[in-house]
């Protein structure tokens, strides 16, 4: 491990160590609250990401050790229960929401972007509605940001002064079928925030920028219909206009641009040629799954495209984003005193099946195992290993142009998350941490979440970024490492 990451380590495990220990003693047992750690914003059901699927309610989910917290595979997106039935007795007429103000600043000079990292203010409107067969719900996003440009809204990006999360109907016609239209947050797969057949779009610029983890998920407009049997359940996602990422392009984050053959940020914004005739580039996933007794197992299937820019066209200088079809599965469950985590999937590059088109990317197996525990009173630990295996690997060397950095054949990535809840659970201190052996980058998100009344929170952290080779995934970030903090009223 690189010199530096460990002097980062041996500043940080100590700050959050002594936090920690300083904080007010556990109260005696049965007096205290549950011990359930606080997982990512936007992974899990409830006020940080999608709700539990129709037909599948929290006991269908298997009996997790003590401490552990609810898995993350969840099975679909039901939301039965939004909004309230009489709103007359609901505050603001069952409207809810936060309002959050959020800054962040550079730890160094970075060339080509600002300072500061973030600068805005979000107001987020929250409202559902509820029949005897259906609900519907509308989630949006006020911002003000003095980073990007507020005066116009892009809806596909969310930038601009309103990000539109959530206008979504659902209906079920029967007792094992539901149908939902319109725009949604959806998830699926068993990875902390590592993703293999998870191919709904992600926004990696609020994510490495210091936004709250819920921001990770973007949206995306599509028709999901489940159906939940005795034998197996089924959802089936059809996205009629491909859904990319909002994925780094230089305007908020410098990046690593192979055609200038360093890092490039406001100056060099990344121009893309994006699939978008409704229709004609349309994504479909699918996930068919089942309990099998206290384990839940699940296979995939996805056709679309590759969610960040998978391939290049060299006639018109811009990134595109080749075809891509995915198979893979999934299993989670207890085991010892925590929770194992299996996943594979295996993506099948349409346009490069040979693998010697240098300007598409080859075809992968990825492999993700992980384990979650409660290693002692309000403290939870999680461990990932992922890896990443390259197809046609002879080809991919052989058809590499000249002067560009070769990927290795086999990308090895491990992660690490711990979290201790003091003071009744009002204070939560958060790392998770990226490293690859094989990349030699690394990646920390130090937190600290801190509850001062029911409506009112604070919060502050780092995104560090640390790797010897500006072309590695997070080598390429350095000059984005930042510090930010955030206040948050709900209501």
């Amino acid at each position: 491990m690189p010199i530096s990451i460990l002097r980062a380590l041996s500043v940080l495990i100590p700050l959050l160590s002594a936090a920690a220990l300083a904080a007010e003693p556990a109260l005696p047992t049965g007096l205290g609250g549950a011990s359930e750690p606080e997982l990512p914003a936007g992974m899990e059901a409830g006020d940080s990401g999608p709700p539990l699927p129709g037909g599948l309610g929290s006991g269908d989910e298997p009996d997790l050790p003590a401490g552990i917290d609810e898995p993350r595979e969840t099975a679909a997106f039901d939301d039965w229960e939004v909004g309230d039935s009489d709103d007359t007795e609901a505050p603001l007429g069952g409207l809810t929401g936060f309002w959050e103000a959020r800054a962040g600043h550079r730890l160094q000079s970075a060339d080509n972007q600002r300072q500061s990292s973030l600068a805005e203010m979000r107001l987020e409107l929250e409202k559902g509605w509820q029949g005897l067969s259906w609900s519907a719900k509308a989630t949006a996003d006020l911002v003000y940001d003095s980073i990007e440009d507020s005066g116009h809204a892009d809806l596909e990006t969310g930038m601009g002064w309103l990000d539109l999360r959530e206008v979504w109907l659902q209906w079920r016609p029967g007792a094992d079928v539901d149908l939902k239209v319109g725009r949604q947050i959806l998830t699926w797969g068993v990875g902390d925030l590592v993703f293999i057949n998870d191919l709904f779009p992600k926004d990696w610029n609020s994510f490495l920028a210091g936004r709250d983890e819920q921001y990770l998920k973007a949206p995306s407009d599509a028709l999901r219909v489940g159906y939940y049997g005795d034998g197996f359940n089924l959802n089936l996602v059809y996205t009629p206009r491909f859904d990319a990422d909002r994925y780094i392009d230089g305007r908020r984050l410098s990046y690593y641009n192979p055609l200038v053959g360093g890092v490039v940020g406001r100056n060099e914004p990344l121009s893309v040629d994006r699939p978008d005739d409704t229709g004609v580039d349309d994504e479909w996933a699918l996930r068919l799954y089942r309990r099998w007794g206290s384990y839940e197992l699940a296979l995939y299937g996805y056709d679309g495209f590759w969610k960040s820019p998978g391939g290049f066209d060299p006639r018109s200088g811009r990134a595109r984003f080749p075809r891509l079809r995915v198979a893979g599965a999934s299993g989670r469950g207890p085991l010892g005193p925590g929770i194992l985590s299996l996943e594979v999937g295996y993506y099948d590059s349409l346009e490069d099946d040979s693998g010697d088109d240098p300007f598409v990317n080859n075809d992968e197996w990825r492999f993700l195992a992980g384990y979650e525990w409660e290693v002692a009173r309000e403290t939870t630990l999680g461990l990932q290993y992922y890896l990443e295996a390259m197809g046609d690997y002879g080809a991919y060397r052989r058809t590499l142009p000249a002067g560009q950095p070769a990927r290795d054949q086999y990308r090895q990535l491990v992660t690490v998350r711990l979290t201790r809840q003091a003071l009744n659970q009002n204070l939560t201190l958060g790392l998770f941490a990226y490293y690859s052996p094989t990349d030699e980058d690394a990646y920390l998100r130090p937190n600290i979440h801190y509850k001062v009344t029911d409506n009112l929170a604070v919060e502050g952290g780092f995104n560090l970024f640390f790797g010897d080779r500006d072309h590695t995934f997070f080598g390429q970030f350095e000059d984005n490492s930042n510090v930010y903090t955030a206040v948050r009223f709900s209501f």
